[in-house]
This record gives C-alpha cells, sequence and structure tokens, in this order.
C-alpha cells in the first residue's frame, strides 16, 4: 500500500535491532485517515474469507483492527495484556513474547466475546517472527474458532513471521514489507 509505504519512508525510524519506530502515526499517535485507507484494504483483500470476527492485540492493532471491522460489518475483540475486573474469572489466556517490550506478554480474551463457529480474521500492526500472531492463534483454537486470514500493516520478511503462520494454510497479507534494516536504513520489498 503505497500511502502506508511513503509515509514509513517520511517519518518512520530505524532504532536498530529490527525495531522500527512508527509512534506517530500508528502506535502512540494514530493517523485515523491512513487507518481507515488500511482498514479499507484489508476489507478487499479478505471480503471473501467469511470472517465472523476481527481479533488483534492491544494496543497497537486497535486502530488497523477497528477500521477493517467497520468495512467487513463485523465486531473487533481485542486481546487483552491486563485482565480487568469486569472480566470473567475463566479467560482464554496465552503467552507471546513482545519484541518492543523486550519481555512475554500474556494476552487475555474473555469467552463472551470469542465462541466456538467463529471464523476470525487476526489483524496486527506487525508481522516479525509471528509470535504475537501465534498466540493470537491460540487464543481463537482455544475458544473453537477457525482462523479465516491474517493481515498486518507492516512485515519485516527478514524476521519469517511468515513460514511461521505457513501451517494454518490461510491467506496472509501485508501492506508493505520491509526486507532490510541493516544499520539505519529501511529498505522495503
Amino acid at each position: 500500500m503505497q500511502a502506508l509505504k511513503d509515509r514509513i519512508r517520511r517519518e518512520g525510524k530505524n532504532l536498530g535491532g529490527g525495531i522500527l519506530k512508527v509512534d506517530g502515526f500508528i502506535n502512540h499517535q494514530v493517523d485515523p485517515l491512513l487507518m481507515d485507507a488500511c482498514g479499507r484494504e484489508f476489507a478487499e483483500q479478505f471480503k471473501t474469507v467469511g470472517a465472523t470476527k476481527v481479533l488483534t492485540a492491544e494496543i497497537s492493532g486497535i486502530a488497523p483492527a477497528l477500521t477493517t471491522g467497520q468495512h467487513l460489518g463485523i465486531p473487533v475483540v481485542y486481546a487483552r495484556k491486563n485482565k480487568p475486573i469486569t472480566m470473567p474469572d475463566q479467560v482464554f489466556l496465552t503467552l507471546a513474547p513482545s519484541h518492543t517490550k523486550g519481555r512475554t506478554v500474556e494476552l487475555i480474551v474473555s469467552p463472551e466475546y470469542l465462541s466456538g463457529g467463529e471464523k476470525v480474521l487476526i489483524i496486527d500492526d506487525f508481522l516479525a517472527s509471528g509470535s504475537t500472531i501465534l498466540g493470537l492463534v491460540r487464543l481463537a483454537q482455544t475458544a473453537g474458532a477457525q482462523i479465516a486470514g491474517i493481515g498486518a500493516l507492516v512485515e519485516k520478511t527478514f524476521e519469517n513471521g511468515r513460514e511461521a503462520l505457513a501451517f494454518l494454510n490461510v491467506p496472509v497479507v501485508s501492506l508493505v514489507a520491509i526486507k532490510s534494516m541493516e544499520g539505519d536504513k529501511i529498505e522495503f520489498a
């Protein structure tokens, strides 16, 4: 997606260690028009998979997941990283390593909002090693849901996340692919 690629070129910063800072338009401050365009593109790419829900991880996946759900006309569920007191005692929980946090985080979903028979479209901000997305897959499968597809705003192809997801045999779509982040450069695929 050219608009997202252009924005990364202008404002993205390679912080080293495979970390791409996109805080000004995706991760901390969100550009709603850009996210709407991304959601529209995901909706177009996944319109035939029969998804009944969009699933993402708190917090950076919420904006693209929400606009995707809006354009598909389906609800969005996000996995929480902390269990609020309003959530039931019995939850779906898994652990996933966070590259940017430098630690393992919990991903928690209430069974009220994810259940068997659902066809889940996973949308997230990044596809790197695939660890977070695999955590979301585990949550959906534990709930008895089927994975319909996976979308990421940015894929870091050099981290081989797509290969880690291949066993799912579902469409995997990234709007922008980065093949290298050597030195301070960002090289697009």
